[in-house]
């Protein structure tokens, strides 16, 4: 039998995702239903409950693929990282034909019931938050679930930030938060998957995923962007001494010498280089 990650593999006993027919054993085989994700943001949990561990957060407009129902929950996988867990049914909302057209690209914005500053507001949605616009009204973009986003704050898919580190600065003094990735809370891995995405970038959830990311690199040749690993946690260079990270030392997203996190946190596992 095959090894594969529990965290990434859409498998129970009972049921497992058609396309490990053969190489998993279950119960019984199904093909997922995606739906998309209507809130703002929601947590994806380890078990159907909500005082369980939240191991990932998803964020609104991203896809989720289920294959069971527990109670007020939907067991799948979350389809931007791979994540497998538990997600509220409340946070649905029927997925559309059509894929998203643009993504937040602020890092936090609010939505509207009409084209107006003073109409009802949502939110507010996280960078990265994927949006599929049906119309222009003014300076304001129409989503296919009827919510008016300021056009300022979006961007097509496919024009994407150049620098991650940048994006990471702008999460300077978020609280920490396991298991969260937006503006609002979020931990190591997800402040580094966030400033990917907002890169084109695709990136895996938890810290010793990302720590196989791009190639190793020596201390003494550390540049902006750059990642830096230790076991069970990440952050990235802002340059050649000064690291950013999202810390329970802190409790925020905090720029410090790495040195000082070193000395602190203990030696790096993996120096790694996203690009070059």
């Amino acid at each position: 039998m095959t090894d594969r990650d529990p965290r990434l593999t859409l498998a129970r006993p009972d049921v497992a995702d058609a396309r490990l027919e053969g190489v998993l054993p279950a119960r019984r085989y199904a093909r997922s239903t995606p739906l998309r994700i209507g809130l703002a943001s929601t947590g994806l949990h380890r078990a159907p409950d909500q005082a369980s561990e939240r191991m990932d957060e998803l964020v609104y407009g991203e896809n989720f693929d289920v294959l069971g129902e527990d109670g007020a929950f939907l067991w799948g996988q979350a389809r931007r990282d791979g994540y497998v867990g538990y997600v509220s049914r409340d946070a649905f909302w029927p997925t559309g034909s059509g894929l998203p057209t643009h993504r937040v690209s602020a890092l936090r914005s609010f939505a509207f019931t009409e084209p107006s500053i003073k109409a009802r507001a949502a939110g507010p949605f996280s960078l990265n938050a994927l949006v599929r616009v049906l119309a222009e009204e003014g300076s304001f973009s129409a989503s296919d679930d009827g919510l008016w986003f300021w056009t300022g704050h979006l961007a097509p898919i496919g024009l994407f930030e150049r620098d991650a580190a940048s994006v990471a600065e702008r999460f300077l003094g978020t609280p920490y938060l396991w298991g969260g990735r937006t503006s609002v809370g979020l931990d190591c891995s997800g402040l580094i998957q966030q400033s990917l995405y907002a890169c084109g970038l695709a990136c895996p959830r938890d810290t010793d995923l990302q720590a196989g990311l791009g190639h190793s690199v020596e201390r003494a040749n550390l540049v902006r962007g750059d990642l830096v690993c230790w076991r069970g946690h990440i952050g990235m260079m802002l340059d050649g001494s000064r690291l950013i990270h999202a810390n329970a030392s802190h409790m925020c997203v905090a720029i410090e010498p790495l040195d000082e996190a070193i000395a602190r946190i203990g030696p790096p596992t993996a120096l790694r280089r996203l690009r070059g």
